[in-house]
């Protein structure tokens, strides 16, 4: 009896569940990346319409050079962003894992870039130097840098939800490779 109880082989052990595929952290990363696309749309539109008149002239955000990395560091994060969202809708509904090489290095990428993207420092500077110039003390041209400081703000926001995305993709992954 002892021979037929070891010559019997024992079955495979299951794998653990990876942290993944787990329905509540498909549902939190989907819920990131809704979050993540609308701070950055919102950023988008008030970044996009932060113009001012200043003696028969426009101040527009394309004027400083800062704002414009700004905007491309957004459109890109948008357009990331946007293909994630689907993919991640994807994900829930088909109850797959999807392309974890591209949420691993592409949460890493895009949060580094919005990190990079963020125009505080320029306004701080900007307005500071306009709050010397005795000039401009006529013009109210505070509410052209709080519109730059909303819109900076939504993006560290969207930085931070892309953030916390990267760090979901960096415990999937080498559970699932």
């Amino acid at each position: 009896m002892a021979e037929t109880e070891a010559a019997a082989p024992l079955p495979p052990p299951l794998p653990p569940p990876p942290f993944y595929s787990s329905v509540s952290s498909r549902l939190a990363s989907l819920m990131l990346r809704i979050i993540t696309f609308i701070l950055l749309l919102i950023s988008l539109i008030v970044l996009g319409t932060n113009t001012m008149e200043i003696n028969q002239s426009k101040l527009r955000f394309q004027d400083i050079y800062a704002y414009r990395y700004m905007l491309s560091t957004i459109v890109i994060g948008t357009a990331y962003s946007l293909l994630q969202l689907a993919l991640s809708i994807q994900n829930v509904v088909s109850g797959q894992d999807g392309i974890l090489l591209l949420d691993f290095f592409g949460d890493k990428l895009i949060s580094n870039l919005l990190a990079t993207g963020t125009g505080f420092a320029v306004t701080v500077d900007t307005k500071r130097l306009t709050d010397a110039d005795p000039r401009l003390e006529s013009i109210d041209i505070r509410k052209f840098y709080d519109k730059a400081y909303a819109s900076a703000s939504l993006l560290l926001l969207a930085f931070c939800s892309t953030a916390m995305l990267s760090i979901i993709s960096s415990y999937t992954l080498p559970k699932r490779v």
